[in-house]
């Protein structure tokens, strides 16, 4: 039964590797950009399908990404402080519905490990009361850097089992946290859950350079609130509709428009809509259209 098995998965490799050849043709691209391109054209030769071109983009994105750009920023990290009680850290845990938690101690800065919520569980039981100590259930924290590309921490992902990284700024300060889910999404393409809260994270990030990332499905009224402008929400419900009216089709990753002085540069997309845009301040830039560029 191994055997058949072996011998099933040898066929599937075999037939995905040849499936890529079909699509180089032969041909040698001479960049990231070229290289695209061709895979590109395989998608519409049917040699690759949409869901396989969207995973080969994203990973070819991946590593130009770095933590900075996909982190959840510090002012939305759900932070459980330093308690002997047990029954301290259950309301923060209870109203974010996430499984892991980073636990500071005499600030926000000073990250003494990760808690993972399912830990606690033992001594939820009144029955069976067990003396608490909150440092002998802490995971040691995965620290790093602001510029740590994403398929660099991809591979620290698997390597040190960690689910969750805590982002430092230049003076080591929390600057925020990246989950392997988050560099996941970015190959896959965006991941639910029943604790995802849309109507409350539409604003993903903002960097110092002042470049932001907002779902596509954000609501016209809510980004306008957010940004000071004043785009119609009579036509299209939300900002990625309107980018895509403005592109005259779905964009792809990595194609960019200006509109009333913000340029959106398309971060996520798949053959059908797009997921993410990151909005740039672009004072006196207008309204253009242009194609692929690097975000």
């Amino acid at each position: 039964m191994n055997d058949d098995q072996s011998g099933s998965t040898d066929a599937s490799q075999g037939n995905w590797l040849e499936r890529i050849g079909r699509a180089l043709g032969g041909q040698e691209p001479r960049d990231r950009e070229g290289l695209i391109q061709i895979l590109r054209g395989a998608h519409n030769r049917s040699i690759l399908d949409a869901d396989a071109l969207s995973m080969c983009e994203g990973v070819l994105h991946v590593a130009e990404l770095q933590a900075r750009d996909v982190m959840i920023p510090r002012s939305k990290v759900s932070l459980l402080r330093r308690s002997e009680s047990v029954w301290d850290l259950l309301p923060t845990i209870i109203e974010s519905g996430h499984s892991r938690f980073p636990v500071t101690g005499d600030s926000r800065d000073d990250v003494i490990g990760i808690l993972i919520a399912k830990d606690l569980l033992p001594y939820l039981d009144p029955q069976h009361q067990r003396e608490f100590h909150l440092r002998e259930l802490l995971r040691p924290a995965l620290f790093i850097p602001e510029s740590k590309r994403l398929d660099a921490l991809l591979k620290l992902f698997q390597e040190s089992r960690n689910h969750l990284a805590i982002v430092v700024d230049e003076y080591g300060g929390l600057a925020g946290i990246v989950t392997i889910e988050d560099v996941i999404e970015q190959i896959v393409g965006e991941i639910d859950d029943e604790h995802d809260l849309d109507e409350t994270s539409w604003i993903l990030n903002r960097t110092e350079d002042g470049r932001t990332v907002v779902k596509a499905l954000t609501p016209i009224d809510t980004f306008n609130e957010h940004f000071g402008t004043r785009f119609s929400d009579e036509e299209f419900d939300t900002i990625g509709g309107l980018v895509a009216n403005g592109f005259g089709h779905v964009p792809r990753r990595g194609e960019h428009l200006l509109l009333d002085d913000l340029r959106f540069d398309v971060v996520r997309a798949d053959s059908r809509r797009v997921h993410l845009l990151m909005v740039t301040p672009q004072p006196g830039a207008g309204t253009s259209v242009d194609g692929d560029d690097d975000v």
